[in-house]
Parts: C-alpha cells; sequence; structure tokens
C-alpha cells in the first residue's frame, strides 16, 4: 500500500512476511508528537479541520495482533484518506527486555473500513503492554499530508500463545527430541530446608506452586499454571539420574508410575534455551479431571502418552515401561501435591550447579531452531 512521501525517513525494516500488517504500510516516519507538533520540515502541511479519533476500541487481541476501531464525527471524513497510527511498548520494570530495537512503531494505513487489523511480529510481542494513540491524515496533490490532532492514548496487553503457536513450538522440539532412553523414576532436587518444611506445615506433602516467567516470553502456563517441577533425563552410560543438580543437594525420587500413568493427561508446555546449545521441553502431567488438567485442555497441545517424541509410558508383558528422548532437557510439571512418603529423600553425592538453573531464565529470541514467527 501507498505511504507518506516525508521529507525526512529512517529505512524501514525488510520482511518476508507480506502478510504481517494487514490492511497496513509500515514506515519510520516523524509525524506530529502527542501533543500535535509537527517535525521540522516534515513535509505535513498547516493543520485543517480533520475528525479526531475518539473512543478508541482494542478487540481480537492475539499474541502479535489486534483489531482496532474508533469513533470520529462526519463533518470532512469523506477528505480522510491516511490513518496514522502511534503504537508504543508501555514502559515499565517488568517490561519484556527481547523486544526487537530501534523498529518504528508509527504505522500508516489507508483509511479503511474499521475495525482494522494490526499484525507485525517484529513490533508485538506476547504477554506485553501497549499504548496506542490514532490521527486521522488527508494527503494532498504535492505529497504533503493534513493531519487531525492525536486521539486519546489508550493502554492494552498482547495475549499469550495459542495453541496454535504452541503446536509450531512442539513441532521444532520434536525435530531434536533424538531417540529415546529408558527411565524409571523422576526426580526433584531441592534445599533441605524444603522438605522439612513439607513435613512440617504440609502434612508431609509437597504443594503446587505457581511457575516462574522462564522459557518462552509468550508461554501461557508462565505466572499462571500451578505445578511441582520434576525431572526425568538419565544418564547415557548408567541408565540413572545424574548426581549433580542445580537445585539443592537433597533430592526426593519417586517412581514413574506414581506420576505418570493411564490416569493422567500429558500437554505440551513450552520448548526454549538461554544462550545453549542444549535446549530444554517442558511437559506437563495432569491427573484426568483435575483444576490442571482443565487448565491445560484449554491451552495446550495435548500428547499422546503411549507414542510422542518426548515422554512415553506403555505397557509391556503387564509392566508399564517409559521412555523419554535423549537430546533435550525435559522439565516436567505435575499438578497435583505428592505425598514425601511415596518415594525417598537422600543426599546426592555430585555437585550443586548453580549456574544451570533455568528458574526465570530468559529464552535466546534470536535461537533459530527454538523460535517461531511471532513474538518471543
Amino acid at each position: 500500500m501507498e505511504a507518506p512521501r516525508l521529507a525526512h525517513t529512517m529505512s524501514s525494516p525488510t520482511s518476508p512476511c507480506e502478510e504481517v500488517i494487514k490492511n497496513l504500510s509500515l514506515e519510520a516516519i516523524q509525524l506530529c508528537d502527542r501533543d500535535g507538533n509537527k517535525s521540522q520540515d516534515s513535509g505535513i502541511a498547516e493543520m485543517e479541520e480533520l475528525p479526531v479519533p475518539h473512543n478508541i476500541k482494542i478487540s481480537n487481541i492475539t499474541c502479535d495482533s489486534f483489531k482496532i476501531s474508533w469513533d470520529m464525527d462526519s463533518k470532512s471524513k469523506d477528505r480522510i484518506t491516511h490513518y496514522f497510527i502511534d503504537l508504543n511498548k508501555k514502559e515499565n520494570k517488568n517490561s519484556n527486555k527481547f523486544k526487537h530495537k530501534d523498529v518504528p512503531t508509527k504505522l500508516v494505513a489507508k483509511a479503511v473500513p474499521l475495525p482494522m487489523t494490526v499484525r507485525g511480529h517484529w513490533f508485538l510481542s506476547p504477554r506485553t503492554e501497549y499504548t496506542v494513540a490514532v490521527q486521522t491524515a488527508s494527503k494532498q496533490v504535492d505529497g504533503d499530508y493534513v493531519v487531525s490532532e492525536w486521539s486519546e492514548i489508550i493502554e492494552f496487553c498482547t495475549a499469550d500463545y495459542s495453541k496454535v503457536h504452541l503446536t509450531q513450538l512442539l513441532e521444532k522440539a520434536e525435530v531434536i527430541a533424538g531417540r529415546m532412553l529408558k527411565l524409571s523414576v523422576f526426580y526433584r532436587n531441592q534445599h533441605k530446608e524444603y522438605f522439612d518444611y513439607s513435613r512440617e506445615h504440609h502434612g508431609n506433602a509437597m504443594q503446587p506452586s505457581v511457575k516462574d516467567n522462564s522459557g518462552s516470553h509468550g508461554s501461557p502456563i508462565s505466572g499462571k499454571l500451578e505445578g511441582i517441577f520434576f525431572s526425568c533425563n538419565t544418564e547415557f552410560n548408567t541408565g540413572k539420574p545424574p548426581q549433580d543438580s542445580p537445585y539443592g543437594r537433597y533430592r526426593f525420587e519417586i517412581a514413574a508410575e506414581k506420576l505418570f500413568n493411564p490416569n493422567t493427561n500429558l500437554y505440551f508446555g513450552d520448548f526454549y534455551c538461554m544462550y545453549t546449545a542444549y535446549h530444554y521441553v517442558i511437559l506437563v502431567i495432569a491427573p484426568v479431571g483435575s483444576p490442571g488438567d482443565e487448565f491445560c485442555k484449554q491451552r495446550l497441545p495435548q500428547l499422546n502418552i503411549k507414542d510422542n517424541k518426548f515422554l512415553t509410558c506403555d505397557e509391556e508383558d503387564g509392566v508399564m515401561v517409559y521412555h523419554h528422548a535423549q537430546d533435550v532437557i525435559l522439565e516436567v510439571i505435575y499438578t497435583d501435591p505428592v505425598d514425601l512418603s511415596l518415594g525417598t529423600v537422600a543426599e546426592i553425592t555430585g555437585h550443586q550447579l548453580m549456574s544451570l538453573s533455568t528458574a526465570n531464565a530468559k529464552k535466546d529470541p534470536s535461537c533459530k531452531t527454538c523460535n517461531i514467527s511471532v513474538g518471543r
């Protein structure tokens, strides 16, 4: 679509995705600021009476798109040729640090019927707060623009990854999962005080807690799903859990069938790395019909417990047999409390490798292996 011919422009980003902004053309432009002051030599004519957008509405929000509409007076409405949309990330201490830098957020659209769709993964990140304001504009025969005053500024927040996006991550994770190795236990490392507290204050049971913000920024389980983290990877040469751990010198081990069996559902939760060669896959095990199961059923791709690339449970000769993927590190979230009497707690003989902890770890947004073409 045609973009404004302005006196001063910066180079706009290139993208292979022509459909990224529906109904919009993207330009890095020097427009009026939100107070209505024009940039010098901007190529925008003296302001004339054009209707000012008001009562802005944002709808159909996804992780990298939204629809926008507004009301405006009918006076001079037929002179409007373009809309200028000023989109900015709302600055706060918890903002997404991985939003792409130096990308223009001034959007230019031909005047199309409202609502219009704004879509673009290079300037929209999931689960991120933004501000938006709108101007109406009339293109003149000499290429200059007459513009209205800016509308009021409104705020909105983009959404989490949908099942469609998570399925794309799942398919990328399947590519590198590797062959399957046998396992017999799930294990959880913590400090001694953690297990003592569970015994004294929670009736000998480990309690679910809200998942931290590690992994993909758009993950729908971060900060929402309650569960208990377990590991299940084994050493290739021994078939047993490694003796080192980032999370504490005391380990709770539990037979695999006590957490993962035909009475549980398995879900894919995330795929990420932390600027390292190895990758993590988050899986969720939820007892059928439990609150955790209902949460995941609405948000996460469900896996066949007998046939998937990450963690399987099947019966052979009357015995439950378990396998895990060799080439990814599995982080398994179990959504119900777990009684310590169902397993054993013992001190590990290896080292506590704090540098390998994934607590609140941020995903590498540049990794081609574990990123998809939406906000990181």
